[in-house]
């Protein structure tokens, strides 16, 4: 994301400091979650389709996972996807979104993430996963990696209060992954999700001035809460609007930037799922008129990224 003025966003930041424009390479590397494979629960939780938030990811199903040749295809495939958009794009992070990118054995880990940094055109590795999959041997996994290329690590927090939509992941559990991976230097994004059913806005801004709060993370991602096919939510809260129109959700939006301090980097502040897939809000496919209406919103109030808080 970039190109709105007055927010930090992810794309600005990485284009200034690798010289040039970076892209994310999404790649779903066979993984699960303790909420899919009864560790914790069955179905995922409650928000999640069916691919694990990685629709538009690139599978090594089909070969050997622990494979240089698996990790070379799925990068290869998704550079080619990339490069009808940004042909001369060069520089690229493997993304490892779908699922919990961490719920596996170190000696499964290791291969994989290591094969990825190994392929040509990789500047960067992108890992997300839960809070609650981060065992001593992965956070030491994750230190040896930090020292050898760019990385970030996502946390699926999406919210502070009460989980209501079955994560079975715990605030404590965010608290102590965010705190040793600081620990490490390794920089942390923390995903949040904007409209869970029964949250107020008052409680969405707490979620946001908690995670915000010192030592800085490095990012943070705003998800506007998607009703989608495959997900327990398609059951439960079938066409439910959490906000009653686009310029609504951009203005609530547009107060959140406000208290976000401009050193954290900004990656999402909408929801980007498949039309295909998309039950409701209907009008959240319209990805780009969001992103223009925070940025005309921005410039109509003459506010910017982390202003309340000077």
């Amino acid at each position: 994301m970039a190109g709105i003025i007055g927010i930090n966003s992810i794309g600005s930041w990485l284009k200034k400091e690798f010289g040039e424009k970076v892209i994310k390479l999404a790649i779903d590397g066979g993984f699960t979650c303790p909420n899919r494979d009864g560790t914790l629960g069955y179905g995922g939780c409650a928000f999640c389709s069916s691919e694990g938030s990685g629709e538009l990811a690139s599978s090594i199903y089909g070969d050997d996972e622990n494979s240089d040749d698996a990790i070379a295809r799925a990068i290869e495939e998704q550079i080619r996807m990339r490069r009808e958009k940004w042909p001369n794009a060069k520089k690229f992070i493997a993304y490892f979104q779908s699922h919990t990118n961490t719920y596996a054995p170190v000696e499964k880990l290791r291969p994989m993430f290591e094969a990825a940094i190994s392929q040509s055109g990789i500047v960067g590795l992108a890992i997300a996963t839960r809070p609650d999959c981060l065992p001593d041997d992965a956070l030491d996994l994750l230190s040896e990696l930090n020292e050898k290329t760019f990385l970030w690590v996502e946390l699926g927090l999406q919210t502070i209060h009460e989980d209501t939509f079955g994560r079975r992941c715990t605030l404590e559990d965010y608290d102590r992954a965010a705190a040793e991976l600081h620990a490490r230097g390794i920089r942390t994004v923390t995903h949040l999700i904007l409209g869970l059913p029964g949250e107020s806005r008052s409680q969405m801004e707490e979620s946001v001035r908690y995670v915000c709060r010192e030592p800085h993370i490095f990012g943070i991602k705003l998800h506007l809460l998607n009703i989608v096919k495959g997900s327990g939510m398609e059951k439960t809260h079938y066409g439910y609007e959490p906000f009653d129109s686009i310029e609504d959700y951009v203005s609530f939006v547009c107060d959140l930037l406000e208290i976000i301090p401009a050193d954290i980097t900004i990656h999402r502040l909408t929801g980007d799922v498949p039309r295909k897939l998309l039950i409701s809000p209907e009008w959240s496919y319209k990805k780009r008129t969001i992103l223009n209406g925070i940025a005309h919103e921005l410039r109509m109030r003459g506010t910017y990224q982390g202003c309340a808080l000077e």
